[in-house]
């Protein structure tokens, strides 16, 4: 598709006016190789200090200052589909009069990535080494996700004591995240023709009695290292049916958990199996593990100090999982309020990318 930005980008321009020429790049997931192309193109041309690898539609950039920490942050390229919002256009909030960005990718996560483009081109001597990463394939199935397969591919470029990324978070720190589990959940029946229903048995009936336990479901709230996680199990996809006079003998419908990150895979599969264990068949289909807050770490705490809010839990999914995985403690910090991520309406306040390039770049210039 052809890109609506005007090349290249530019980070003299500041994170707001970056953000503009980033959102109007198409980059739908699996369409990213023109906004990779032209964040490559940018570092190379801004910020000569910085060692740049590509992995496919991935870019990672690093200093090699020999500084005893180093730390890892990361932002995705890719958006959900456009629906008729973009090109971006400035608006202003009615209800608060705050001056917004309005369009795809604005907050999720575009202001983000437009505020760590400016700074990796910006700081030539921060306190700590920087490894910076922009990825592809965030938004669509995690055996996708281009960081993951960057991660396996680079290992050694990944090492790192502490990770921010830079996924929506109102301008303060979210700690961790939940794990997220899918299941397939199956009842049989038997097949019978319509008018003779008493010859069968009807799949879609048996699965009714497990909908309606699904719906009395009450979801926990999990306090992990002093941040409030709230779990949820929701119905998310069903099918069934042969033809319009024909007794369905199967019914499946695919569940979504969003588990506490103080359980693991294998306890939150256990959660949902013994949740449905009227169930004929209960298959787990896609998985990812959640992460722990990582706010004991000194370089967290640091940056807690910095940002000078207090930290809430991310209640969604995100590649923090990754670095936990890898023992690195990580955050969530970017603008934009998570709750319009994919809305068509997605808007990211101007102060919000100010204060927030501000808060990340007074911490790098600072911690040791």
């Amino acid at each position: 598709m052809t890109s609506l930005a005007t090349y290249p980008l530019d980070p003299t321009a500041g994170p707001v006016e970056l953000t503009r020429q980033l959102c109007n790049i198409h980059s739908v997931s699996g369409d990213e190789r023109t906004i990779a192309d032209a964040v490559e193109m940018m570092l190379r041309d801004h910020a000569p200090h910085l060692s740049v690898t590509r992995d496919g539609d991935t870019v990672i950039a690093r200093t090699e200052l020999g500084r005893e920490r180093r730390v890892a942050i990361a932002g995705h390229l890719d958006t959900v589909p456009i629906n008729e919002n973009l090109p971006v256009r400035d608006t202003v909030d009615p209800e608060t009069g705050e001056a917004m960005i309005w369009g795809r990718g604005t907050v999720d996560m575009k202001a983000g990535v437009a505020v760590q483009l400016v700074l990796a081109a910006e700081l030539t001597e921060p306190g700590v080494d920087l490894t910076w990463i922009w990825y592809d394939h965030e938004e669509v199935s995690a055996d996708l996700s281009g960081l993951g397969r960057a991660m396996r591919n680079h290992p050694a470029l990944f090492e790192a004591d502490f990770a921010i990324l830079g996924e929506p978070s109102n301008g303060t720190i979210e700690g961790g995240c939940n794990g997220t589990l899918r299941a397939r959940v199956t009842m049989w029946g038997k097949r019978a023709h319509s008018a003779r229903s008493w010859m069968g048995v009807n799949a879609i009936h048996r699965a009714g009695m497990l909908l309606e336990k699904l719906a009395a479901f009450e979801p926990e709230r999990i306090v992990v290292d002093g941040l409030e996680y709230r779990e949820g199990l929701n119905a998310v996809g069903i099918e069934g049916g042969v033809a319009g006079n024909v007794i369905p003998d199967h019914c499946s419908f695919t569940v979504n958990y969003r588990f506490a990150p103080s359980r693991s895979i294998d306890e939150a599969a256990a959660v949902v199996r013994e949740f449905f264990a009227d169930a004929d068949e209960v298959e787990i289909v896609d998985q990812a593990p959640g992460a722990r807050p990582g706010l004991d770490a000194p370089l967290a705490q640091r940056f807690v100090e910095a940002v000078g809010t207090v930290p809430t839990a991310k209640l969604g999914w995100t590649d923090v999982s990754r670095f936990s995985a890898l023992g690195i403690p990580a955050v969530n910090f970017g603008p934009g309020n998570p709750l319009l991520a994919h809305a068509d309406d997605e808007r990211v306040p101007i102060a919000q990318i100010e204060s927030g390039t501000e808060s990340l770049r007074s911490w790098l210039n600072g911690v040791k």
